[in-house]
């Protein structure tokens, strides 16, 4: 509602809009005074003020309220046609409505504002618990891998001659995956800052969903080498017209999310297809899959499922969610029934078959 006043018109507007709903029901009212007595109008008016009173700010709402006032007793109050009361009944009645209109329109404005300073106030509160959320996420994801990165190099650098070739090479893999996470953990919150922001803007062209999947697939070769990876698309797919960049970060955040949280020797399959001219995606496992209860809040910030594992920050799926919908797809969680969980997305996207006549 805040919105609404203070975006939607200005203080002009607010005067001529809140004159002309005080003029439409007094006209109304005028012509159908010969079946309403004028003290019902003093209701109608008053009730007009009320709801002007809950959009627009004080001084256009005490005007509206001094208006009306006047307005009642020049045209219904008699005799008509003058501001002259001669029923000392009608006087008191003149002034009830008077004071009652203003004071109508101060509380209505007072009640309004209290109401937008109590959702900032919840706004704020929510934003804080977002935020500390967001520190205790980070000061395990971020702390960790800097702290083998330190640990990792300080060994190099002090026992370089006790070190055999092996260990050499396991602490330059460590230093490695290391600085692969604190770069996914980075582009997470890169990401969700775009996503928030409102800049996410696919930048579609001609993309080979097989090596889409392929390529993340290797470069995640390291985070699932305890897991069996399965891949199928049919050799007959299409090009679809999508942002490389943004699937690519999709496809990484679900793949190594099921990583995370699967038992090792679990599988972990990518499914593409074709489904009138829609590219349907699935990344599934074979895990414990989710608790029932938390399957709806899966794609909400910062939320993590309770009673698993530390790591993650618990931007991932969000940001999954939102790439998807960018693409205008949509993005469904649900457990298979044989074990694990299964995510579906659905994009439509312009389809070429070039690559097939090629082969042709």
């Amino acid at each position: 509602m805040e919105n609404f006043t203070t975006k939607g018109f200005n203080k002009i507007q607010q005067y001529l809009l809140g004159i002309g709903c005080v003029a439409f029901v007094s006209t109304v009212c005028y012509f159908l005074s010969d079946y309403i007595h004028y003290r019902t109008v003093a209701l109608l008016l008053m009730v007009t003020v009320s709801i002007v009173a809950m959009f627009f700010d004080i001084f256009p709402v005490l005007t509206v309220a001094i208006l009306s006032a006047l307005i009642w007793d020049f045209f219904f109050i008699p005799p008509k046609f003058t501001f002259l009361i001669t029923s000392t009944e009608d006087v008191l009645m003149f002034l009830m409505y008077f004071v009652i209109a203003l004071l109508n329109a101060v509380l209505t404005f007072k009640i309004r504002a209290n109401q937008n300073a109590s959702v900032r106030q919840e706004e704020r509160e929510k934003t804080l618990k977002l935020y500390n959320t967001l520190l205790n996420s980070l000061s395990h994801e971020l702390r960790t891998p800097i702290a083998t990165v330190i640990g990792a190099t300080d060994n190099l650098q002090t026992n370089s001659d006790k070190l055999s070739t092996q260990n050499r090479t396991d602490l330059l893999t460590e230093i490695s995956n290391a600085g692969l996470r604190l770069n996914r953990q980075v582009e997470n919150l890169l990401n969700m800052s775009r996503l928030e922001s409102g800049v996410i803007k696919p930048k579609k062209d001609w993309c080979d969903v097989n090596e889409l999947v392929y390529d993340v697939a290797n470069r995640l070769n390291e985070n699932t080498k305890a897991h069996k990876v399965k891949v199928i698309i049919p050799e007959d797919l299409p090009l679809f017209k999508l942002d490389y960049g943004l699937m690519e970060q999709v496809l990484s955040n679900l793949i190594c999310n099921a990583a995370l949280y699967t038992q090792p020797r679990a599988s972990i399959i990518i499914r593409a297809l074709c489904d009138n001219d829609k590219l349907m995606l699935i990344v599934e496992d074979t895990g414990e899959g989710f608790p029932d209860n938390d399957i709806n809040y899966v794609f909400d910030k910062f939320y993590r499922i309770t009673k698993t594992k530390t790591g993650g920050t618990g931007l991932g799926l969000s940001i999954v969610k939102g790439f998807v919908e960018a693409h205008n797809g949509t993005i469904k969680l649900e457990n298979r029934p044989e074990g694990g969980s299964r995510f579906t997305m659905i994009i439509p996207a312009e389809t070429s078959y070039i690559s097939k006549l090629k082969n042709e």
